[in-house]
């Protein structure tokens, strides 16, 4: 858990507004995949489905 924690404090530090935009954008995108994932969980999303 340490290693965890260490490692997203390093991977947040910036400096430039941009960086900090770009990674709350990352989270943001990674967030919406997960939410998606969970969505679609059982559903059966082969071709015959569309």
């Amino acid at each position: 858990m340490a290693a965890i924690a260490q490692a997203l404090s390093r991977a947040l530090q910036s400096v430039d507004e941009i960086e900090t935009l770009k990674q709350i954008a990352l989270f943001c995108g990674a967030g919406l995949l997960v939410t998606l994932l969970c969505l679609t969980y059982g559903l059966d999303l082969s071709p015959g489905f569309f």
